[in-house]
């Protein structure tokens, strides 16, 4: 495929970083996450107040504080990279719709002024067939 869009030329300048970037930000924004992670953390408090198997983090769940804090810290930068990247998209859609536009101008422009022309020509041939009835 000789001509790709911006959309797949975007997509295979794509870092692998990049790309590893944006599936972690989908895969945290998406609910599945959501439930996985409240399904998670109330085992957790579960299993470390009723103490079944023993109390390895016990109330306050430090430890738990402690992963929410890690993955924070990592999470953020990571769903900003991939922030980054959808601004740099839409900037790339924006300009392949302003060019878009500009070449759709030219050629209404351009029918414009054929239809003006065609409209011209048959004004006068209608005069010429007027003087010619005059005389």
């Amino acid at each position: 495929m000789a001509n790709k869009n911006w959309h797949q030329k975007h997509t295979e300048s794509m870092k692998f970083g990049d790309r590893i970037a944006d599936a972690v930000a989908n895969g945290m924004g998406s609910w599945t996450f959501i439930i996985w992670q409240t399904v998670i953390v109330v085992m957790w408090m579960i299993l470390n107040v009723v103490g079944i198997v023993q109390h390895w983090d016990v109330y306050p769940f430090i430890l738990l504080n402690l992963i929410f804090s890690t993955q924070a810290a990592y999470s953020a930068p990571i769903i900003m990279m991939a922030q980054n990247r959808q601004n740099q998209r839409d900037r790339e859609q924006a300009l392949h719709d302003y060019e878009t536009n500009i070449e759709a101008k030219k050629e209404i422009e351009a029918l414009q002024a054929q239809l003006s022309a065609i409209e011209i020509e048959k004004l006068d041939k209608i005069i010429a067939l007027l003087s010619k009835a005059d005389l």
